[in-house]
């Protein structure tokens, strides 16, 4: 019986094909230098017509390197990650490295276990969010041996490099505009999941804040898991006044809660802000065309992308390299003072 089944194409195959030796092919792919730009093309013209796909991993195992920069992001929903994560797979594509990405959902457990399964693949180097670590993945980080970079915060003992923002400072910012535009009863909605470091940070330069005013810091709504929906805001907002009775303004953790909670407080007749006002966090597209348009904070997501790219790759091509690389880097914020808040008499 006859065995119809297509064979793969080999390098000796290519290399037959286009009359060099296995060794000039493999050198081609690699564009190390060693081959003439003429000699190159026909390989490469060769290696097309025949669909050949070169075996990356065994191109990993005899130059010690993966070509892959692991990267995990809490959510694939998040307009932010997504925008860090197209940023930096750009940048790297331009140095021939590529990404593996893997999804945490917020949990510190399952980071763990994907931290484990992409160190066991050799990366060339590693990027995730500081959202708080399980004791392992400390550890795993800090023996890993390659560049660790953590995003989106600055945290007290990082592993490696941070690229970020202090997000209780942040909070606290915000707090102070909403304080120094005449709120003093102001509601921080937040997540009841305290996995969330960045989470509890934002709560804390809340607090912070309105203690310091000599405000009360008590009217804190815990509501819903990371990430905060934009369902989660409307449910409070139409409850409002179970949580509190007294609230003049709202500060959410994040731009989608705010919207709900503006859309339930419209369909209760409420005026935003002539009768509460609303703020958010992350300036997500919806909060400048919404109406009324939510006063947020700002940061360039894909500017964490394209900064993270360029720092791993000078860290991983030394000799490309300043002797000097920043251990922390603090990306820009902002608070955008919109529509939803107002100047209170």
């Amino acid at each position: 019986m006859s065995n119809n089944k297509k064979q793969a194409v080999t390098m000796e195959d290519v290399a037959q094909a286009a009359g060099v030796s296995r060794m000039t092919v493999s050198r081609a792919l690699k564009n190390d230098g060693l081959v003439s730009k003429s000699t190159r093309q026909r390989i490469l013209a060769v290696v097309e017509k025949m669909n050949y796909l070169p075996d990356q991993m065994a191109g990993s195992l005899s130059t010690k390197r993966s070509g892959f920069v692991a990267t995990l992001v809490p959510s694939i929903n998040n307009v932010h990650y997504g925008k860090m994560v197209q940023a930096l797979t750009d940048e790297l594509e331009n140095t021939g490295l590529q990404i593996l990405l893997g999804h945490t959902d917020y949990s510190t457990r399952r980071e763990q276990s994907l931290v484990e399964s992409l160190l066991k693949r050799r990366p060339e180097a590693i990027a995730l969010p500081y959202d708080g670590h399980t004791k392992r993945t400390h550890t795993l980080l800090s023996q890993a041996q390659i560049p660790v970079v953590q995003l989106w915060e600055l945290p007290p003992e990082p592993i490696g490099y941070t690229i970020g923002f202090s997000n209780q400072n942040v909070a606290c910012s915000m707090t102070e505009e909403l304080i120094s535009l005449g709120y003093r009863n102001i509601a921080f909605l937040c997540e009841t999941n305290d996995e969330w470091t960045r989470g509890a940070a934002r709560r804390a330069g809340f607090r912070k804040a309105m203690e310091s005013a000599g405000l009360s810091a008590h009217r804190m709504i815990r509501f819903g898991q990371p990430p905060m929906s934009i369902r989660d805001g409307y449910f409070v907002g139409k409850n409002l006044s179970q949580f509190y009775d007294d609230i003049d303004c709202v500060f959410c953790v994040s731009d989608a809660p705010a919207y709900g909670v503006i859309s339930a407080l419209k369909e209760r007749g409420l005026h935003v802000p002539e009768d509460i006002g609303v703020a958010g966090f992350g300036d997500f597209e919806v909060s400048r065309y919404s109406s009324p348009s939510i006063t947020t904070v700002q940061f360039d997501a894909a500017e964490v992308g394209r900064l993270t790219a360029d720092l791993i790759t000078q860290l991983i091509v030394p000799e490309d390299s300043p002797k000097n690389l920043p251990k922390s880097i603090e990306i820009k914020v902002s608070n955008a003072m919109r529509e939803s808040t107002r100047t209170v008499v």
